[in-house]
């Protein structure tokens, strides 16, 4: 059962609100969502996970219940929040669960943080989001209060290939309501404007990356590209499965996160 919503007070200068459930004792895992979303995000996946892990699921900067700084939304912000929660909660090394940009995030925490990476479990992630993406003049444009009929059309965008309840998708809808414009832009800014992770480093976690394969907002082939640039990783592709990995397919992540971790747990 998920707990109570708590707060984490950062020594990065942010409080970041967050659930968690499992054992204290089983293999922690951050669960970190995507741009515009929130901790949300991961409402149907938590219900399915064993108790055998204990899973944290915090809103980032900016978004959901979080603080919404006026500056700080550089992606290495956002991996510096990573650092000081663990911190803040006393983790050891965690398996992080990405979703979208939330693997971005992820990945560039991997590459500066190794001994703080006991894994990575990148849904949906881009290798790299170096560049000015063609929405961006739309994000440019945004001022508060964010339009609701902007962020739902932006979430209809997509084309889901299997049934999301009506109830997610209109949390989801709340979601991006609820952040900030200076958010959405600097926040997008950060992750276009950073240098790549896998090319800045080289992450030494063993990594599953899970890839829609009708992802019709990454690149084809980008899943592939991202599975050759890190040493230890494997690449599961979900066919019929469009970007929004989490949100179509929170069943099957379950079943392939439970059995990665478990496989961490087997000493060699």
């Amino acid at each position: 059962m998920v707990s109570r919503v708590r707060v984490a007070r950062l020594s990065t200068g942010v409080s970041l609100p967050y659930v968690e459930q499992g054992d204290d004792s089983a293999v922690p895992l951050l669960l970190i969502h995507a741009w515009g979303e929130s901790r949300g995000s991961f409402s149907r996946l938590l219900p399915l996970l064993p108790s055998t892990v204990h899973a944290y699921a915090m809103d980032q900067r900016g978004h959901g219940d979080a603080d919404k700084p006026s500056r700080g939304y550089a992606l290495a912000d956002f991996g510096a929040d990573l650092v000081a929660f663990q911190d803040a909660l006393g983790l050891g090394p965690c398996v992080l669960v990405g979703s979208s940009s939330g693997g971005y995030v992820a990945q560039r925490f991997a590459v500066d943080e190794p001994s703080r990476t006991l894994g990575l479990v990148l849904v949906g992630a881009p290798r790299s989001l170096r560049g000015r993406p063609p929405f961006a003049d739309e994000v440019d444009r945004l001022t508060d209060p964010i339009d609701r009929d902007w962020v739902r059309s932006s979430v209809e965008w997509f084309e889901l290939h299997h049934p999301v309840p009506s109830q997610y998708l209109a949390e989801r809808i709340d979601d991006g309501v609820r952040m900030p414009a200076h958010v959405w832009k600097q926040a997008l800014a950060g992750l276009s404007e950073a240098p790549v992770p896998t090319e800045t480093g080289t992450i030494t976690a063993p990594t599953l990356i899970i890839w829609g394969g009708r992802d019709d907002l990454l690149q084809p082939g980008d899943g592939a590209k991202l599975a050759a640039a890190i040493p230890q990783s494997r690449l599961l592709t979900y066919e019929s499965t469009g970007h929004l990995v989490l949100w179509e397919q929170p069943e099957r992540i379950a079943n392939d996160l439970v059995a990665f971790v478990r496989a961490l747990s087997v000493p060699t």
